[in-house]
């Protein structure tokens, strides 16, 4: 016979104003759900101070040659692989730069695994690679997982830098990281369903500090991709995209650049904007630890920084693409 556990937290609580949710119209279902989600976002903008600083720290390690490790079950845990696997496509981020630990492993990602997220030690097992220049965080929208709690354990022996993203903000696992970032979501629509409001704040809190680091690595040149992984026809059309309306230079010859350097868009960015050939482009590039604005000063210290070019549909149409390339804002 297995053993129970009565969790507090807000999440856990019923909810007022959803009760009734079964005998709802369609209609009205779907517009409850929405009111509770229009929540979220204000609870997340409360955080930001604190994920701020962590971002600051998640920087300063990666520099350092540390990494940046998520850790979670079940929804929490499944969001931190989903976000973890996203930033090589999107920013061409290294393999092992930001590695995602789920309880249960692959297996546990489409189905749930029976007690996994209640293995102390296995948390601290999958944490094992972890040095004290990581920064480790914790994904729990209860704050108490137990597997959770054998990585941060795990993390504090070693020295990292530990933190905790919940939607609890009296979750017991707080006392024990240097940063907690605790969006207050409130009770869920269905009481415990912590993939709705928590799992949607958890989404947010993670877009924005992984943005927000790849932002600060250099990763991006104004708003724009710049480290991108052309791995399709759609993003091999935003390259395009992304020249022309950064440099004026036409589709042919942002086409003919990025031939000539292999595709990588950033290096064929640098040579158009600061006139100078790939491999001057290149050493600038290496010289300022890939942040492009860096690399264009040195080459150009007149150079002010991107201006905002022309609407993303204009630009698509110039090059023939379909409009859906960038002003769906869709990412790779």
């Amino acid at each position: 016979m297995h053993s129970d556990v009565t969790v507090i937290s807000p999440t856990e609580g019923r909810n007022p104003a959803t009760v009734g949710l079964d005998t709802m119209s369609t209609l009205a279902l779907l517009e409850a759900l929405n009111a509770q989600d229009a929540m979220v976002a204000p609870a997340v903008a409360q955080t930001l101070p604190e994920l701020s600083v962590l971002v600051d720290s998640a920087v300063a390690a990666i520099r350092a040659g540390g990494r940046v490790h998520y850790v979670g079950a079940g929804t929490s845990g499944r969001l931190g692989v989903l976000d973890a696997a996203e930033l090589r496509p999107t920013f061409n981020a290294p393999d092992g730069m930001v590695v995602a630990h789920h309880a249960g492993g692959p297996s546990a990602l489409l189905r749930a695994v029976e007690n996994v997220e209640d293995d102390v030690e296995q948390g601290a097992a999958d944490l094992a690679g972890a040095t004290g220049r990581d920064v480790v965080i914790g994904l729990t929208a209860s704050g108490r997982t137990p597997y959770v709690a054998g990585a941060l354990r795990r993390a504090r022996e070693v020295g990292a830098v530990t933190a905790l993203v919940t939607s609890n903000p009296q979750a017991e696992l707080a006392p024990f990281v240097d940063h907690v970032v605790a969006p207050d979501t409130g009770p869920e629509a269905l009481s415990g369903s912590t993939r709705l409001k928590a799992g949607t704040a958890l989404k947010l809190v993670l877009n924005a500090f992984s943005t927000a680091v790849m932002v600060r690595l250099g990763r991006t040149w104004s708003n724009l991709m710049v480290d991108v992984v052309a791995t399709n026809a759609k993003l091999r059309g935003r390259l395009v995209v992304i020249l022309v309306e950064s440099t004026g230079a036409s589709p042919e010859q942002a086409r003919e650049r990025l031939a000539q350097a292999d595709g990588e868009l950033k290096p064929a960015l640098l040579s158009l904007l600061a006139d100078v050939d790939l491999p001057t482009a290149r050493d600038a590039l290496h010289e300022a630890q890939g942040v492009l604005a860096d690399a264009l000063r040195r080459l150009d210290p007149s150079a002010t920084g991107p201006a905002a070019g022309p609407t993303t549909t204009s630009g698509a149409a110039a090059t023939g693409t379909t409009d859906s390339i960038t002003r769906n804002g869709d990412t790779p």
